[in-house]
């Protein structure tokens, strides 16, 4: 059982189910958010117990995002598509999880280049394969 929580131990979380592989996301979004990309894994959103009370902030039209209200680390990201994308720095260690690819490369930061040898998709993971 993988288990969460945010910095200050507000809320936890922990997942009966097994969780999908990490995706880096390098979205404007994203990184407004977090101060530079964010690494999410999906779980089916039945699967996830939270204890505490999330702040949820309706980013989209299509999407929400889960914060802590009290220390403000951000733990969820919601497309209301039956999964939750759970932020997999906030999980404790060990997680056993690995990452696979990078969303939105197109729209990273200037100042970073990422090297890691993942497939860096220009959006979403149906688009182009950028290329070195």
């Amino acid at each position: 059982m993988v288990k969460g929580a945010c910095e200050c131990g507000a809320i936890t979380y922990e997942m009966g189910a097994e969780l999908g592989p990490v995706t880096a996301c390098h979205c404007s979004q994203c990184r407004k958010i977090s101060g530079h990309f964010t690494a999410a894994t999906p779980a089916p959103i039945e699967a996830v117990a939270i204890k505490g009370e999330v702040r949820w902030y309706r980013s989209s039209q299509r999407a929400q995002r889960g914060f802590c209200p009290t220390c403000g680390s951000y733990l969820f990201w919601e497309e209301f598509d039956g999964l939750l994308y759970l932020m997999a720095g906030a999980f404790e260690a060990p997680t056993g999880l690995q990452m696979d690819g990078h969303i939105y490369y197109g729209d990273k930061g200037d100042y970073y280049e990422v090297r890691d040898g993942l497939p860096r998709y220009q959006t979403g993971r149906k688009s182009q394969v950028i290329k070195d």
